[in-house]
């Protein structure tokens, strides 16, 4: 299944479901989907996000290898269209939403 990301502040991101539950609990959320922010508690979030992914755990799954070239790809490169829609978010004081793509 499929997860869409979308905000008034920036474009929608899709993204496999195992990430991005993933991603929303390193967030501090419950990982429900369909799922929403209110602006002001995306900073908080935002941060969250940001400090777990500085963490030296290596975040590799099955699905996180390159089809080409068989090389794992960094959880945190998985991660940085969210934290930018996050960031754009946070700045724009807009809410977030997630719900699974049609």
């Amino acid at each position: 299944m499929l997860i869409e990301f979308r905000s008034p502040a920036y474009a929608t991101l899709t993204m496999f479901e195992d990430v991005a539950r993933k991603l929303l609990a390193l967030m501090g959320m419950s990982g429900d989907i369909p799922g929403a922010l209110n602006a002001e508690d995306v900073p908080a979030a935002l941060a969250r996000l940001q400090d777990a992914l500085k963490t030296p755990q290596n975040f590799v799954s099955q699905r996180d290898y390159n089809e080409v070239e068989g090389l794992p790809v960094n959880f945190a490169n998985r991660a940085y269209p969210l934290l930018q829609l996050l960031m754009a978010a946070a700045q724009k004081q807009k809410h977030v939403m997630w719900d699974q793509a049609k």
